[in-house]
């Protein structure tokens, strides 16, 4: 049964998404601020994280950079709960590490499907590959262990940008559309926008490119959508 801890400072939206939660099988905790938040990161260890923008203290923003910088929990799943609807926003939201997002007001059964749909994915990408090691250009990848270096350095990826890598590196050197990637990363039932594809993407090649603005692993193929450089 997973585990996910829920954290808001409205006491009602805390007890309508356990409550929600629990109904179907999963088991909740809580937390109200973002001290109590990273505490219980960090003891009760969670398997996926709702989690407010915006907190007394230590803001939504900040406790996802905080869980994305510690190796022990930087791989930990977050859906940002928010009540901006700005884009901006958003994508902030996604670039720091959240995996998903949902606006407030939100439909309960539509979080539970995130939830839901946040979890498989993580399970999935964390299943080991027929082929366990991928080398090119000073990038390494173990798919069993999940790990990846560039450079002979450690780097820490979310589960989404992990999955995003390893189907890429999968199949190099094929062109897919955002569509088609949304399909094959994010599956058939995602709420995710082409938009967020191009968020993601953008934080993987900050984690792994020399230099941004010239990739060299994942190449941006004009009017059509991206594809990982020919492997020889």
């Amino acid at each position: 049964m997973a585990k996910i801890l829920i954290v808001d400072d409205e006491p009602d939206i805390v007890e309508l998404v356990s409550y929600n939660l629990e109904r179907e099988r999963f088991f909740t905790t809580r937390a109200h601020d973002g001290e109590t938040a990273l505490r219980k990161v960090k003891i009760e260890k969670p398997d996926l994280l709702i989690l407010d923008l915006m907190l007394p203290g230590i803001g939504g923003l900040d406790i996802c950079k905080k869980i994305r910088a510690n190796p022990e929990t930087s791989d930990l799943p977050i859906i940002m709960l928010t009540a901006k609807a700005d884009e901006v926003d958003k994508i902030i939201g996604l670039e720091i590490g959240a995996d998903d997002y949902i606006t407030k007001p939100f439909s309960v059964k539509e979080l539970v499907a995130r939830v839901r749909t946040v979890l498989r994915r993580t399970q999935e990408g964390a299943k080991p590959s027929v082929k366990e090691t991928f080398e090119f250009n000073g990038l390494s990848i173990n798919y069993v262990s999940c790990s990846v270096l560039v450079e002979g350095c450690p780097v820490t990826l979310s589960p989404t940008e992990l999955k995003l890598l390893f189907f890429f590196t999968r199949n190099p050197g094929r062109v897919y559309s955002r569509d088609q990637i949304l399909n094959h990363v994010w599956g058939d039932d995602t709420f995710i926008t082409d938009r967020a594809v191009d968020v993601h993407i953008r934080r993987l090649r900050s984690q792994i490119e020399k230099d941004m603005d010239h990739p060299q692993f994942i190449l941006t193929v004009r009017g059509f959508g991206y594809k990982f450089a020919d492997v020889k």
